[in-house]
């Protein structure tokens, strides 16, 4: 997942990123002008679109042939006409299920205490994750987010998540006001991806 503000070396990193094996791409920007996202889209190569959902505006799902859409929560309805692939967050194993059933798959978050943000910590307790693990709640369909870092990935693999959601463990390795070289993100996204297998 992106970072929620904008930067100069934002696109060449996201570039690089999906070069050396990355997923998907979603790109969070709360509040955002959509023409700053429709800029960011802009610079990166078509073939990559289709690997990234938007949590905002929509509309740029068509325009830039992106993958998805994400919704914010299990409340939040799906835009009036719209058939194509989207995902939701959850943060309530109660709410886990029926999310389940109507998104292609589910940002459960709040797992750890977050690293971006100093107000969100974590939600859930190991025996939390581990019931819900064994009732089959946490399945190939379910994604855990929030303070996910690289010691974590083995834990969050047993449990049977199927994807982990990456944030501040990638961004803040990178300092947006003062540097230009980004291989730092790069090696630690290339451990990553080994500890994911």
């Amino acid at each position: 997942m992106t970072r929620p503000t904008f930067f100069v070396e934002e696109n060449k990193i996201i570039e690089a990123l999906f070069d050396e094996g990355l997923d998907d791409l979603h790109i969070f920007k709360p509040g955002s002008s959509p023409v700053y996202v429709e800029r960011l889209l802009s610079l990166l190569p078509e073939d990559m679109r289709r690997r990234i959902t938007v949590h905002d505006h929509f509309y740029l799902k068509e325009e830039f042939n992106l993958g998805g859409i994400h919704l914010k929560d299990t409340k939040t309805e799906r835009p009036a006409g719209y058939h194509g692939k989207y995902s939701r967050s959850c943060s309530s194993l109660d709410d886990l299920k029926e999310a389940k059933r109507k998104a292609r798959y589910v940002f459960l978050h709040n797992i750890f205490d977050s690293l971006s943000d100093e107000q969100l910590h974590a939600t859930f307790t190991s025996a939390d994750l581990a019931s819900a693990s064994r009732r089959g709640l946490i399945d190939k369909h379910v994604y855990a987010l929030g303070g996910v870092t690289l010691d974590k990935v083995p834990m969050l693999r047993d449990l049977g998540f199927g994807g982990i959601v990456i944030c501040g463990d990638l961004w803040n390795r990178f300092d947006i006001h003062n540097e230009t070289d980004y291989k730092h993100i790069i090696q630690h996204f290339e451990k990553l991806k080994t500890a994911i297998g």
